[in-house]
């Protein structure tokens, strides 16, 4: 159970003596703050009366200086309307008007508003490895800007120099051992952007927040790492109860609270939190009414452990059904595993992940499902395709590029920047080769293998290629031998380059996404934004982001399995990439370009499918604990004779 260990503070707002938040059950009859909670209007130290506040429980606690430690918090607020910290009014109805439930500037919500928690290992642009990172960054703003109250938690990996420290520390039971976090706070975009402080993301990961979270180095896990978000999802279910936070356009003011909480989990990071949930808060009458939406970004990361494991947890015997994995695979012990993914996916309220299409993959047999698709057809899944950060990525204005466009200027504009691209990276300037780029992570997901045997059967055409990624150093040197064997044809650069990455994406013809599998997928976003016509294989995201002969080229279904190349594959992308050149300099692909560009790419529509979801998700009591519901681990994934896909099992 988390214990407190908070330095008080109080917000004394304008003239009022209200109490605004009070963060531990406190039996006294006054105690002298010093201050802990957020307030982004200054705080003041304030001799507080705390009989005024109206407890569901009373328990004594300890005073260690300016902190105070109890064991059970069992804090309701009962204050009458005028003095609830959220200063919001909860009815069920129709959809947030921020705009006519404006009250001396904080919005008084007539019906829909939500109070949503995200809670990450990633988010963009303080951490991100992937889309992961992508999605917290970008969903939650288009959240709030639909009228809800909106907060991320995830590690502090770095030295943000946007977030500053709230003083507020709390006490974290992990494995057999108690850890004090704190928390950092910045708002932006309508979002409180809530960051986890403690060494053990901090000190692992400072100065390489791009590489780094999940392990020294690609492919290799830290030991502690379930350690690390254990402690990730109890704080995460504390930020909303003892962060007093205040908006900067004053449409929200005080803590969440523990009531109509709904918590957005993202991949196998996060999946304790609806355990803990149960076993730490709806036990004790807290969160009564929160629920739980869990999504999986990429199944092939599931957090997989030694059973024995288990006890590191600090969840009660239960749950073990909903961990219980068994499958046949070597990592990383032979046999009886625990499966953090599973979990999260039968405790929580809702499943869904990124793309219609995935989820309909993740059902249809092991190989896609990666062993949980039994799961996720007991649980049912709901996919919503990602958005994208069109600010960043805007052609209009990327400086980045030398030449900024828009569809009306792009056919003028995108031969200048093919020859800019060419001359950056020591290609024969010509704006007349068609020049086909690959950017992503080098490894056997994203199919670089595949296209390094395909090179050669598609290379002695009038055509350039560019690739760039990092990744498995095995991959990284397969790489750089590009421009030794076509120096005049290819380019292989194993950098991490953001600028290269827009001169690629505005200055290639074509944008090759040859993916195993992708859930969604960004980059084909990125490059149809751009007028880039992507040439993907037909997994996931993918399907439902590019349409053939419209919005660019589909290559087909691709074989999952990552330790061996499939020939099929391989002609798949040859044949592909042949069929799409004979569309340059046409008026079929000048059409492509524009139908590319004419598209809304941004958050917006998705994230109106996400609120259809969420809001569908206040009504109903939430799942029991143990939802798996076969105790001494016979719920299991059927046990294959030989290993799935090796890096589909990764932990992180």
């Amino acid at each position: 159970m988390v214990m407190f260990a908070l330095k008080e503070k109080v917000l004394v707002q304008n003239n009022t003596n209200t109490i605004l938040a009070a963060m531990a059950t406190i039996r006294a009859s006054q105690f002298v703050s010093t201050s802990a909670h957020i307030n982004c209007r200054g705080t003041s130290t304030t001799l507080v009366p705390l009989p005024q506040i109206g407890f569901r429980n009373q328990f004594a606690v300890t005073h260690h200086g300016l902190r105070c430690l109890n064991k059970v918090d069992m804090l309701k607020m009962r204050g009458n309307v005028n003095a609830i910290t959220s200063k919001a009014t909860r009815t069920k109805g129709s959809t947030v008007d921020v705009a006519s439930c404006k009250e001396s500037s904080v919005i008084r919500c007539t019906g829909g508003m939500m109070k949503l928690v995200f809670v990450g290992a990633e988010v963009s642009p303080w951490s991100k490895t992937g889309g992961l990172g992508d999605v917290l960054g970008g969903l939650p703003p288009a959240m709030a800007a639909n009228g809800h109250r909106v907060m991320t938690v995830s590690p502090r990996y770095d030295q943000y120099s946007d977030a500053w420290d709230t003083s507020v520390l709390i006490d974290i039971k992990v494995g057999d051992r108690v850890e004090t976090v704190r928390f950092f706070h910045c708002y932006k975009q309508g979002v409180d952007r809530v960051f986890v402080d403690h060494p053990l993301f901090l000190e692992k990961v400072w100065g390489k927040t791009g590489s780094k979270i999940y392990g020294p180095r690609a492919g290799e896990d830290y030991k502690d790492n379930q350690i690390r978000f254990s402690l990730l999802c109890q704080a995460a279910l504390e930020a909303p109860r003892v962060l007093n936070l205040n908006s900067s356009s004053n449409h929200f003011s005080g803590p969440y609270g523990d009531e109509d909480v709904l918590f957005i989990c993202n991949d196998w990071h996060t999946a304790l939190l609806p355990c803990y949930l149960k076993t730490m808060y709806k036990s004790k009458g807290i969160y009564t009414n929160a629920k739980v939406a869990f999504c999986i970004h990429n199944i092939s990361y599931q957090g997989r452990f030694p059973f024995s494991e288990f006890s590191l947890l600090n969840l009660p015997d239960e749950f073990r059904g909903s961990f219980d994995f068994v499958d046949g695979n070597l990592k990383p012990v032979k046999g009886r595993k625990i499966n953090w993914m599973k979990a999260g996916i039968l405790e929580s309220d809702q499943v869904l992940t990124v793309s219609p299409y995935y989820a309909q993959e993740l059902v249809s047999g092991m190989a896609k499902g990666v062993e949980l698709d039994n799961i996720i057809r007991k649980t049912g899944i709901t996919g919503i395709v990602n958005g994208m950060d069109v600010e960043e990525w805007n052609p209009a204005a990327d400086k980045y590029i030398s030449i900024r466009y828009n569809a009306a200027t792009v056919m003028d504009a995108k031969p200048l920047l093919k020859e800019a691209l060419q001359a950056e990276v020591g290609l024969p300037v010509d704006r007349n080769i068609p020049v086909i780029g690959f950017i992503g992570r080098l490894e056997e997901q994203k199919g670089l293998d595949i296209l390094s045997t395909a090179i050669p059967k598609f290379i002695q055409e009038n055509v350039q290629i560019i690739v760039l990624g990092t990744g498995k150093k095995s991959m990284e040197k397969q790489l750089e031998q590009l421009e030794i064997k076509y120096p005049e044809k290819a380019r292989g650069i194993a950098k991490f380059n953001v600028h290269l990455a827009h001169m690629i994406i505005a200055g290639a013809d074509y944008m090759l996404i040859p993916s195993r599998f992708e859930p969604c997928g960004l980059i084909q976003l990125h490059a149809m934004r751009y007028g880039t016509v992507p040439i993907v294989a037909s997994t996931g995201g993918l399907v439902d982001t590019v349409k053939e002969g419209s919005t660019g080229f589909q290559m087909g279904d691709f074989n999952v399995d990552c330790d061996a190349v499939d020939p099929a594959d391989v002609n798949a992308v040859a044949t592909s990439i042949k069929r799409a050149l004979k569309t340059h300099g046409t008026p079929a692909l000048t059409q492509m370009i524009k139908t590319c560009m004419a598209q809304d790419l941004s958050w917006k529509g998705p994230a109106k499918k996400w609120e259809e979801v969420l809001l569908s998700m206040r009504s109903g009591g939430g799942s029991k604990p143990g939802l798996g519901g076969i105790r001494g681990g016979e719920e299991t994934a059927a046990p294959l004779p030989l290993p799935l896909a090796k890096e589909m099992v990764a932990t992180a």
